[in-house]
């Protein structure tokens, strides 16, 4: 068997590993709902479920793939009880991460085009209404989407084209360090603005009226969806970067790197805009204006607000690409695996199937707006995103679970056999009983309660 590429590094795993999690909800998503429901008491909460529900289930991902050292493709073939079907997830996997890149590549194309736009001075003299009509043209532009969609699985895949260590590795370890570093620039300069304390207090201290203003078991589900789905866990993804990992390293620590670097970006993204928004008297639950039409205004005023300005899309776009990257290699390992194809012919073959089947999410805005599958209001956008969030995720987290540790799976013993490779046990026997048993129960009314809410409008 041809000898699996891997990293050059544990810091270039951790980083692109990180980069499959880290992307827009990490940096509009968490700031939004963190100022809807009521600032650091969500924040508390937020982190906590990350532990309980992140953590576990990102090791047994971690296990299945470091343990059959293949991508989802092949991982419940190589470790599944004679008899038994988990092999059939692999389509289920599959499946997911496409329908995640036919409308995630559309957004990215969006933060090229606020890139292009604020680096050219765009944005410059335009006021409320004109920043507003700008993201609205470009709704009901499917050419310039189009264009930009094209640009980024061009871009995204060449990286690929180039290989493992030589372009995933080397490129997206860089533009993740770039990342970081830009972050942490635009955030001192955020806190710096003029009454940016205002922001720190909405953002930092707890306001335990809003919780109950949207009630406890909102609040709840909010914090446990947003620590549940920032990570990407359950199609399979972080699994394939767990069939990198030497077998001196322990996935618990792997995790919670990967965990760490996954919510500093969050935390960070809060902090840049924040204290921003109420420096310039703009309102932070502004949800998807918050970034596309609230945010150009804050630059407009700011001195250097267009260097500012370009700077932050730029991150957005890094962030967006890191995902993109992430997921196209998660695509590319599963054919290798599968059917046994060099991964440049893979590549070649991928590039015009991507764009194809992206054309429903940036065309569902304006010529096929009519198709509304979500009800009134809604667009294909809207579908694809629920698919991947509210049924993969969840659903895909059940079968690594119940792998893991049913007697009729992989099994307890193999998964901490596999799991811990140095001292200590990453999980005591005595949580045995909350990963078989309660983390599924909390999954499953994760996934109900996301059908009860479209159900109930």
């Amino acid at each position: 068997m041809k000898k699996r590429e891997g990293f050059s590094s544990r810091i270039g795993f951790i980083l692109i590993s990180a980069g499959c999690a880290i992307g827009l909800g990490n940096v509009w998503r968490f700031p939004f709902v963190t100022g809807m429901y009521g600032g650091a008491s969500f924040v508390l909460a937020y982190l906590i479920f990350l532990l309980l529900l992140g953590l576990p289930i990102m090791v047994a991902e971690l296990a299945v793939g470091r343990a059959s050292q293949r991508s989802s493709a092949r991982s419940f073939d190589v470790l599944e009880p004679q008899g038994t079907h988990w092999h059939w997830f692999k389509y289920f996997s599959f499946a997911g991460n496409l329908i995640l890149m036919m409308f995630y590549t559309t957004i990215s194309g969006w933060m090229l085009y606020y890139l292009y736009k604020m680096a050219i001075g765009g944005f410059v003299g335009l006021d409320t209404k004109g920043i507003e009509a700008v993201f609205g043209n470009l709704l009901q532009d499917p050419v310039t989407m189009g264009v930009n969609m094209v640009i980024i699985v061009l871009m995204c895949f060449g990286i690929c084209y180039l290989g493992l260590e030589k372009g995933v590795e080397r490129i997206t370890k860089n533009m993740m360090v770039m990342l970081l570093l830009l972050m942490l620039v635009l955030a001192v300069n955020s806190v710096m603005l003029p009454n940016s304390s205002a922001g720190l207090k909405y953002y930092l201290y707890p306001d335990f009226n809003k919780i109950l203003e949207h009630g406890i078991q909102e609040f709840i589900f909010a914090a446990m969806g947003q620590a549940f789905f920032t990570l990407s866990i359950g199609m399979g993804g972080i699994a394939i970067f767990g069939s990198y990992i030497g077998k001196e390293k322990r996935l618990t620590g792997e995790a919670m790197w990967i965990i760490a670097l996954d919510t500093f970006v969050a935390i960070i993204s809060g902090l840049i805009i924040f204290p921003a928004c109420f420096s310039f008297g703009i309102t932070p639950g502004g949800g998807p204006g918050l970034l596309f039409i609230t945010l150009p205004n804050v630059f407009n005023a700011m001195s250097g607000g267009r260097l500012w300005g370009t700077l932050f899309f730029l991150f957005m776009l890094f962030a967006a690409m890191s995902t993109v990257i992430a997921v196209f290699e998660i695509i590319i390992c599963w054919l290798c695996d599968l059917k046994g194809w060099e991964r440049r012919q893979v590549i070649r073959w991928l590039i015009p199937t991507i764009i194809i089947l992206s054309l429903p999410c940036t065309l569902g805005f304006n010529l096929w707006s009519d198709l509304q599958p979500m009800g009134k209001g809604s667009c294909v956008l809207d579908l694809e995103d629920f698919l991947v969030s509210n049924n993969v995720l969840p659903l895909g987290s059940l079968v690594y679970l119940a792998f893991c540790t049913k007697r009729y799976g992989w099994g307890w013993n193999n998964f901490i056999r596999e799991a811990d490779t140095g001292s200590g046990i990453p999980f005591p026997k005595a949580l045995r009983f909350y990963v078989t048993y309660i983390l599924p129960l909390i999954v499953l009314v994760i996934f109900a309660n996301g059908y009860w809410a479209l159900f109930s409008k």
